[in-house]
C-alpha cells in the first residue's frame, strides 16, 4: 500500500485531481458510503497510465462509473477510487453504422447519438442508468437486449498500465457478466448497429422509456435492480420470487423495498450500508426459504 505522501507527490505532477478523504456518498445513487483514502480523476489517458504504472500493484483500486448500481460500505475504503471524466466520454462515428464511445459516456447519450445518426440497435441503452464502462463490466441489458449484442471490441488498460484491445469474439459473455479480468479499466468500446430512420429509432426509445417509467421507480435514492433474474433455475422473474416470499413493507432502518418494483431497494432518508445489506440478505434468505431458489445480487457491493 502506498503512503499518502507518495500519492500527494504524484498529484503535484498532473493536471487531473486527487482528492484525499473523499466522501463517497456523493458518488452513488444510493447516497450511501464512507470515505475513500484517495479519489482520482485523471485528466488524460497518459495520466491514468502513469498512475497505474506507479501505484497499480500497490493500491486497492475501484473504478466508479455513474454510481447507479453500487452499494459502498460506510467504513474507510483503504484504496483509490478512480473516476474517469469528460475526456473519456467522447463518441465518434466510424462508419454509417459503427461508432466508438469512451467508457465514461452515459448510456442514454450513446443511444441519443445513434438515433441522431440514423443508427438502430442502441435504443435499449436509453433505459440503462449507467456508463458504457459499467455496462461493459456487467453486460448490462434490458428489453431482451444486452451490451454483447452490439459490441465489436473493447479497449482497456490493466493494472500495470498496459493497453489492451479485446475483440468481442474473444470474450465469453454470460447473463450480467463476462470472463474479463476484474482489474481491467475500460477506456472505450466500438459498437455496431444497423441503419434505421431516426424517427423510427426515436419512437422505439420513447416506447421503451414509457414502459420503464410505468414499472420502475424514478427520482429516488435507489441502486437499480438489486438481484439478477435466476435464469438457470426458473422462468420466473426475480421480482415475482421476491413478491411471494417477502412482505413489501419489510425495512431495516431507512432501507426499504420499492412499492413500485420490489427488485428496487430504496434509501428512504439516511440508510446506512448495514441497513441496506441487512435488507438484501433478508430478502435473499427469504426467497431461498420460500422457493428453494438462490438469487444473486446484481448491484456491486464495494467493501
Amino acid at each position: 500500500m502506498s503512503k499518502i505522501s507518495e500519492l500527494k507527490s504524484f498529484s503535484k505532477d498532473i493536471k487531473g485531481k486527487i482528492i484525499f478523504d473523499y466522501d463517497l456518498k456523493k458518488t452513488n445513487w444510493f447516497n450511501i458510503g464512507g470515505i475513500t483514502k484517495a479519489y482520482f480523476k485523471p485528466e488524460s489517458l497518459n495520466e491514468l497510465i502513469s498512475f497505474l504504472k506507479r501505484f497499480g500493484s500497490k493500491e486497492k483500486i475501484f473504478t466508479l462509473g455513474a454510481g447507479s448500481n453500487v452499494l459502498i460500505k460506510d467504513e474507510l475504503f483503504e484504496g483509490v477510487v478512480i473516476k474517469l471524466g469528460k475526456n473519456f466520454s467522447n463518441i465518434t462515428l466510424l462508419s454509417e453504422t459503427t461508432l466508438v464511445a469512451g467508457s465514461a459516456t452515459i448510456d442514454k447519450k450513446l443511444s441519443e447519438f445513434a438515433c441522431e445518426n440514423n443508427i438502430g440497435g442502441f435504443e435499449f441503452l436509453s433505459c440503462i442508468p449507467g456508463t458504457i464502462g459499467g455496462g461493459l463490466k456487467m453486460n448490462s441489458g434490458c428489453f431482451d437486449k444486452e451490451f454483447k449484442d452490439i459490441l465489436l471490441s473493447i479497449q482497456a488498460v490493466d493494472k500495470t498500465g498496459k493497453i489492451l484491445t479485446i475483440p468481442a469474439s474473444r470474450i465469453k459473455f454470460i447473463y450480467r457478466g463476462n470472463d474479463l479480468g476484474r482489474d481491467l479499466i475500460f477506456l472505450s468500446a466500438s459498437f455496431k448497429g444497423k441503419f434505421e430512420d431516426k424517427q423510427i429509432v426515436q419512437n422505439t426509445i420513447n416506447s421503451l422509456k414509457d414502459i420503464k417509467n410505468q414499472s420502475q421507480p424514478t427520482k429516488i435514492k435507489t441502486g437499480g435492480s438489486t438481484f439478477k433474474n435466476p435464469i438457470n433455475q426458473t422462468k420466473e422473474k426475480v421480482w415475482e420470487l421476491i413478491k411471494k416470499s417477502v412482505s413489501l413493507d419489510t425495512k431495516f432502518g431507512d432501507a426499504e423495498i420499492s412499492q413500485k418494483h420490489c427488485n428496487f431497494f430504496v434509501n428512504k432518508n439516511n440508510a446506512t450500508f448495514k441497513d441496506m445489506k441487512n435488507l438484501i440478505d433478508f430478502v435473499k434468505q427469504s426467497v431461498k426459504s420460500k422457493t428453494g431458489i438462490d438469487i444473486e445480487t446484481e448491484i456491486e457491493i464495494v467493501k
